[in-house]
């Protein structure tokens, strides 16, 4: 897809899963050139993630999240070809804020007036780097007392989903706030966002996968769009658990657990045709929606209404037992071929794994790593645009 402007992406090992993926793919879903980098490493190279999140004890809990393959090579990049710079939280930024290179690079960054988005712990960089003096900026509460010390004008962060714009500095303070966090990074870089008046359905189950879920959520959400999450046999405010499916070696893919997700509406009296659209996450979830007559109602709703419909992955096999993919092209995950054919659709492989298709209202991806494509295709189809 032509791109225009261009951003950097500062890893490390144990970013933030979400606060690294999420404005990663979103990013490149809008049409812009996404390098991420990492200090001692080099494109192809992986970077671990954490997943943080609220715990019973007092402080956050850690688990492990997904691999972050790395686009790009650090002794490459010129910070001069970039227009912006977004750089994760998570435990990363402790040690490279020690980094001088990184010190020098978020400095040039600073001096030419380009925007520079941190969420959670990696405000610790701009303050290694003295750029914090007289500026107004959040992050994660516990930052609060050294980025004072750095000259820092704190505000408060009385929600995890705060988030403060002051020139070209985005802050927010955990990925809770990616709403207006890539919203602002989005219209800082010059865009603007049209058609984002649009409510979207995501059909959410335990053990969807963590990024399937979150990334297309968030992305839409940070274009204005209106989105409900919902679950059968749940409520608003009610939890799913997640799912991180990854390749570690072995034949299949691994399985950890994923971030806690928050629904936000109930499925019970749910009415289809208050929507524009439908996303379907994978993961494990799809294995038990698919048995749920209520489901398979609400999705050929959709189709029958030829309202757009976005399924990934595993989400396949609920399209496949609503009886709707007959004389359809698709793809998924390449597992769930067997469901998709004896459905009566024609089979796409998805070659590369980050390829997407649509056919009339229908969008279908094989796995996360499609999810530019996936979420662009969906925004076409609901005429969402940005343009620089």
């Amino acid at each position: 897809m032509a791109t225009s402007k261009s951003v950097l992406l500062l890893c490390g090992d144990y970013m933030e899963d979400f606060e690294a993926m999420v404005p990663f793919q979103a990013l490149q879903a809008y049409g812009i050139s996404v390098d991420a980098v990492c200090p001692g490493k080099k494109s192809g190279d992986i970077c671990r993630t954490a997943i943080h999140q609220n715990s019973q004890y007092q402080n956050y809990s850690e688990s492990r999240g997904h691999n972050f393959i790395l686009n790009a090579n650090y002794d490459e990049i010129e910070a001069s070809k970039y227009d912006g710079i977004v750089i994760p939280g998570g435990r990363a930024p402790e040690y490279l804020a020690m980094d001088k290179s990184v010190q020098e690079l978020v400095k040039s960054f600073s001096n030419s007036g380009k925007p520079i988005a941190t969420v959670c712990h990696s405000q610790l960089i701009l303050a290694a780097a003295d750029l914090l003096k007289g500026r107004k900026c959040t992050a994660y509460p516990a930052l609060k007392p050294v980025l004072i010390s750095a000259g820092a004008h704190w505000v408060e962060a009385d929600t995890l989903a705060k988030c403060h714009a002051d020139g070209n500095f985005i802050t927010a303070a955990t990925y809770m706030g990616h709403r207006e966090y890539i919203n602002h990074f989005i219209k800082a870089l010059g865009g603007t966002i049209t058609g984002s008046d649009k409510n979207i359905m995501f059909l959410c189950g335990d053990y969807m996968e963590d990024y399937e879920v979150v990334v297309p959520f968030q992305a839409f959400q940070a274009l204005g769009c209106h989105v409900d999450a919902v679950c059968p046999n749940k409520g608003a405010g009610d939890i799913c658990a997640t799912a991180v499916h990854d390749f570690e070696g072995d034949q299949t893919y691994s399985e950890k657990p994923g971030h806690l997700f928050t629904l936000t509406a109930s499925f019970e009296g749910i009415d289809a045709s208050s929507y524009d659209a439908l996303v379907i996450p994978g993961g494990r979830a799809p294995e038990y929606l698919a048995l749920d007559e209520s489901v398979l109602k609400l999705v050929k709703e959709f189709m029958e209404a030829g309202k757009p419909v976005a399924s990934i992955c595993h989400g396949q096999q609920i399209l496949s037992a609503a009886g709707v993919l007959k004389g359809k092209k698709c793809t998924a995950y390449p597992a769930v071929k067997l469901n998709v054919v004896l459905a009566g659709a024609t089979w796409l492989e998805p070659d590369p794994i980050t390829r997407c298709y649509t056919d009339g209202n229908l969008v279908t991806g094989a796995a996360w790593p499609a999810h530019p494509e996936f979420i662009s295709q969906l925004m076409s189809l609901l005429n969402i645009r940005v343009t620089f």
